[in-house]
C-alpha cells in the first residue's frame, strides 16, 4: 500500500476489553495469550480510514461509541487488538484534561515536566517557555500551583503546551 501524502491509516482495527470478573482468570488469559475468551466488550470493530496531510476530521457519536478509544489507538497510547494502524508525523494528543499534570507543581514546572513527553529537549522547552505562556493566556498564574487554574485557563495551558511541539497531527478530546 502506497503511503501517499496520508498521515492516519486505520485498516480493520478493533479494540476490545475483556469482561471477565475475576481477576486472576483475567490475568491468566493475558499472560498466555488467550485475549478471546471469556466474555468480551468490542468498543471498536472494523474501523478503516485515512486523514491526508492537512485535512480535518470529526468524530462523532453518542456516549460509549469509542471515540476516545479511537483516539487513543491512533495517539499510540492504546494498541488495537486487531487490524493496522499507521501514523506518520509527530502527534501531539490532548485526550484527557489535566493528563500528567501534577496539581501541586506550578504551570511552568508542569511545562517542564511534560515536555519531554511529547517529545521536546530541556533547552526546546526553554526555547518555547515564553511562547507557550503567552499563547495559554494565563499570565502570573504560570507560576501559581495548577490547582488554583480554573478549567479553562488549565485547558490553554495544555492546549498552548501541545500546539508548541508543532505537531503534524493534534489530537483533541472534548
Amino acid at each position: 500500500m502506497q503511503q501517499d501524502d496520508r498521515v492516519i491509516v486505520l485498516e480493520g482495527v478493533g479494540k476490545r476489553y475483556s469482561l471477565e470478573s475475576r481477576p486472576w482468570h483475567r490475568l491468566w488469559n493475558q499472560l498466555s495469550g488467550r485475549l478471546d475468551r471469556g466474555p468480551q466488550h468490542h468498543a471498536l470493530r472494523q474501523v478503516t480510514f485515512s486523514v491526508r496531510r492537512g485535512e480535518v476530521l470529526g468524530i462523532i457519536g453518542r456516549n460509549g461509541a469509542g471515540k476516545s478509544t479511537l483516539l487513543q489507538v491512533i495517539s499510540g497510547v492504546l494498541p488495537p487488538s486487531e487490524g493496522r494502524c499507521v501514523v506518520n508525523g509527530r502527534v501531539a494528543a490532548l485526550l484527557e484534561l489535566g493528563a500528567g499534570f501534577n496539581p501541586e507543581l506550578t504551570g511552568r514546572e508542569n511545562v517542564r515536566l511534560n515536555g519531554p513527553l511529547m517529545g521536546l529537549g530541556a533547552a526546546e522547552i526553554e526555547r518555547a517557555m515564553d511562547g507557550i505562556v503567552e499563547f495559554a493566556g494565563i499570565g502570573d498564574f504560570i507560576d501559581q500551583p495548577v490547582r488554583s487554574y480554573s478549567s479553562g485557563m488549565f485547558v490553554r495551558l495544555a492546549f498552548s503546551m501541545a500546539t508548541s511541539v508543532e505537531p503534524d497531527i493534534l489530537i483533541v478530546d472534548e
